[in-house]
């Protein structure tokens, strides 16, 4: 092997004395008399550099900030992660400056092709849409971009493949009297508060006896937490006899409590439990003491999944769901003839409301009783009432 060493540092040249050697060493030593190239340079970024997944670190540091309140996030901080958890994976390492409509409106077939319905991918792109908008507030995106944004269109009903989501329909009168006798009285109370007032699920699920001013012949409540809360709007909601009826056995507890509590309803349910279990059965003393032995027990067993002392929209709707599908079992073995619960939630308790009242007082009481600011939100709440139609029709032929 041919070698020579420039710099302290030794070169192979290949073989000895051939002609591939002498021509490497002329190189060699050719580039050993150039000077020493300057050091690299870093880096340096600018803003137009900036990626989108470098915007939505920036944005959701935001966003957890903004959409806190109470040292609790909200539901529209979890909505906007995962509306822009695609952006993130499709166009994470493309430019902030570089994204258009066309990128967005390839976002768009994707959560098309994830079957989410019509009105969800809407609201999907409309977040990311507000991502940019806050980007260009804050001078670090073009204005362009959002500009170009803008331009994309929802999507309109019957001209997209993305598939409908069905519209909530009032709960019927029938199916909530078949369910009522089989949930616990927590859940009864909250069903039969709604549909006398109206109140969102939050704000049933939410009701502390602070909340309610009862100076009054009619109880106002005010829940210091509902949806519009942040726009710096009052929320009162008047409660007459019946729902002041149906309050007063609950508001035995400290003012700053729930009134509807899922622990007292477990420890219902285990008593009932233990007392059908014993009726109809002919007790001795011997027995009686074994019953009040259960029912210690029963009191004092854990859930494998411990109870909250307040209900959640999801576990309301499950004690709902779970309440119709009892209904029809129990009411099936005492007859075939039984008229079958449809499943409903507790959302078109809130349509029930609406509709009745619209029908019977105008739409300024059904926007009044819903807590709308504008009478045209009433529309998506409220079945359109048919009446006066139906009259002029069978005048007119």
């Amino acid at each position: 092997q041919a070698r020579t060493i420039v710099n302290g540092r030794h070169i192979y040249l290949g073989k000895f004395n051939s002609a591939e050697s002498r021509q490497k060493y002329a190189r060699v030593v050719a580039e050993a008399s150039m000077p020493a190239p300057p050091p690299e340079k870093p880096e340096v970024r600018t803003q137009d550099d900036l990626l989108v997944s470098e915007l939505l670190v920036k944005y959701l540091h935001h966003a957890e900030n903004y959409y806190t309140a109470n040292d609790k996030k909200n539901k529209e901080f979890v909505c906007m992660i995962a509306a822009v958890k695609p952006l993130n994976e499709i166009y994470g390492n493309t430019r902030a400056n570089d994204f258009g409509p066309l990128k967005l409106k390839a976002i768009r077939n994707h959560l098309i092709s994830q079957d989410l319905c019509r009105n969800e991918i809407n609201k999907r792109v409309g977040r990311i849409k507000r991502v940019f908008k806050w980007a260009v507030s804050e001078e670090l995106i073009a204005p362009s971009v959002f500009e170009g944004l803008r331009t994309v269109a929802g999507l309109r009903a019957g001209r997209t493949e993305a598939r409908e989501s069905k519209s909530v329909t009032p709960v019927s009168q029938q199916d909530v009297e078949l369910t009522l006798p089989y949930v616990a009285p927590q859940v009864a109370a909250m069903i039969r508060l709604q549909l006398l007032t109206g109140m969102r699920p939050g704000e049933v699920l939410g009701m502390k006896p602070e909340e309610i001013d009862r100076s009054e012949a009619v109880w106002i409540y005010e829940p210091t937490k509902h949806k519009n809360d942040w726009r710096g709007h009052a929320r009162q909601i008047p409660l007459g006899p019946t729902a002041q009826e149906i309050l007063t056995p609950y508001l035995n507890r400290p003012a700053s409590e729930p009134l509807f509590s899922p622990i007292e309803a477990e420890d219902w349910r285990n008593e009932q439990r233990v007392i059908n279990r014993d009726r109809n059965r002919k007790l001795s003393l011997k027995d009686l003491k074994r019953r009040e032995a259960r029912r210690k027990k029963s009191k004092a067993r854990k859930s494998k999944r411990p109870k909250r002392n307040q209900y959640c929209p999801d576990s309301y709707r499950r004690a709902i769901t779970y309440g119709v599908t009892k209904s029809n079992r129990e009411r099936a073995k005492q007859s075939k003839d039984y008229i079958v619960a449809k499943k409903w939630s507790p959302y078109q308790l809130r349509h029930s409301f609406a509709t009745n009242m619209r029908r019977r007082h105008g739409v300024e009481a059904a926007q009044l009783g819903l807590g709308h600011a504008r009478t045209n939100i009433v529309d998506i709440y409220a079945e359109k009432n048919l009446a006066l139609l139906i009259e002029l029709a069978q005048r007119e032929g």
